[in-house]
């Protein structure tokens, strides 16, 4: 397959749509099963700040599998072993890496875009994987009621890509979805997430944090030289918060983690506080004859705990399982499409069952709340024991059903 210099078209196999975690996976281990496979990524590279660091035991799992792990871990990182909470000036010790049953029993913290980079060029070693940046997908190619291809904007002009498959990998606001006219089913959440970075100092505290107070909820993420900082809001108040002031804000942070001290300075203008709106979703049928969405494109998580990318890698190591052996023959047809959501769908189910449930119990009662806030006595009792932390560790870094690499 040859990369094009002006406006033509393509021939492939698999198009995936989206260089995120679950097209680059997925274009990785089909590449590795000798499918012809094109990914096209409409950014120039994938530098994209305040996206999802967190790489659970389930997908180091799936790099164990590939034989990639010790190479991967040789690239900075943090890791964590427990999961600690800090309610009204209560430490809650909530989970606990250390008895799962994976070769890798912590969270491991690795900014997106190395992860990315570390997938793509591994993927490169196999002659059957080609990446195109800074192609942005505009259109479906359909044919008899069948998606045979996409339509795509690069700087050298249009570019038609013909293929037996399109895979829809391309996040919450996927352009697939949305020109397929698949149906989602909006779930809902309650907050919205302010993302910044303050920097980090030797004597800051190591672990990750997670802090909660009266009408307030931050999580602090080590990325080394800084703290990736997601403050929780009420969903659409971002504007009474700009009213209230940006030096009102800082004070808020200030409150919440003491040890940051003056460095909430650092935060200058409301250009260093990024909005994410947060969205819970997932298609009612995530394909149609020609095509199938995985990831954020199918079902888009919710922040808490952090199980979206990992999830989406999930999608990837079925779909590769699944459809790998027909894609290198041609076309797959739909019952086999419908087979990668039975596979996926009970997990996603029931991990956005999990992050409802903690929204309406723990997140809305907290940014709504008037008075001092507690975790439930439930809570605080059962993280006394250390059997009870393997529960929320399993649920947090193993999931529902993982998959292995074939």
């Amino acid at each position: 397959m040859n990369t094009p210099h002006a406006s033509t078209s393509l021939q492939t196999r698999c198009c995936i749509v989206g260089g995120g975690p679950a097209g680059m996976m997925l274009g990785f281990l089909l590449a590795r099963q000798g499918v012809e496979v094109l990914v096209l990524e409409k950014h120039a590279d994938f530098l994209r700040d305040f996206r999802g660091d967190t790489i659970h035991p389930s997908t180091l799992e799936v790099m164990y599998e590939l034989g990639l792990l010790d190479e991967f871990l040789s690239r900075p990182h943090q890791q964590t072993q427990t999961v600690s909470l800090v309610v009204g000036g209560t430490t809650l010790k909530l989970a606990d890496f250390s008895h799962l049953p994976t070769h890798c029993k912590f969270i491991t913290f690795m900014p997106q875009w190395d992860f990315l980079d570390f997938l793509a060029d591994h993927a490169r070693a196999y002659p059957h994987f080609h990446l195109r940046m800074q192609a942005e997908v505009i259109a479906l190619i359909e044919e008899k009621g069948r998606v045979v291809g996409v339509r795509a904007s690069t700087p050298e002009g249009p570019l038609d890509v013909r293929s037996d498959l399109v895979v829809g990998a391309d996040g919450r606001h996927s352009i697939v979805r949305e020109r397929a006219g698949l149906q989602v089913m909006d779930i809902g959440a309650p907050m919205d997430v302010l993302w910044m970075r303050v920097s980090k100092l030797p004597g800051d505290p190591s672990q990750l944090l997670g802090r909660i107070e009266a009408w307030q909820m931050l999580v602090m993420i080590d990325r080394g030289q800084y703290w990736q900082c997601a403050y929780l809001i009420p969903k659409g108040s971002l504007e009474t918060l700009k009213r209230e002031g940006l030096a009102a804000f800082r004070s808020k942070l200030a409150g919440l983690a003491p040890f940051l001290g003056e460095r909430v300075g650092e935060l200058q203008s409301w250009d260093d506080i990024k909005l994410l709106t947060v969205v819970v979703d997932r298609l009612k049928q995530w394909f149609k004859p020609g095509l199938l969405c995985i990831g954020d494109a199918a079902h888009a998580m919710s922040p808490a705990g952090g199980v979206g990318i990992n999830l989406a890698i999930q999608d990837a190591v079925a779909t590769a399982n699944i459809l790998g052996a027909s894609l290198k023959v041609g076309p797959v047809e739909i019952e086999e499409l419908a087979l990668v959501q039975k596979r996926r769908e009970w997990p996603t189910r029931m991990t956005q069952g999990l992050q409802v449930l903690l929204q309406n119990r723990l997140i809305d009662p907290v940014l709504t709340s008037r008075g001092p806030v507690s975790a439930p006595w439930i809570i605080r009792w059962l993280a006394q024991w250390p059997l009870f932390r393997r529960i929320p560790a399993r649920l947090i870094g193993v999931g529902f059903r993982p998959e292995h690499v074939r």
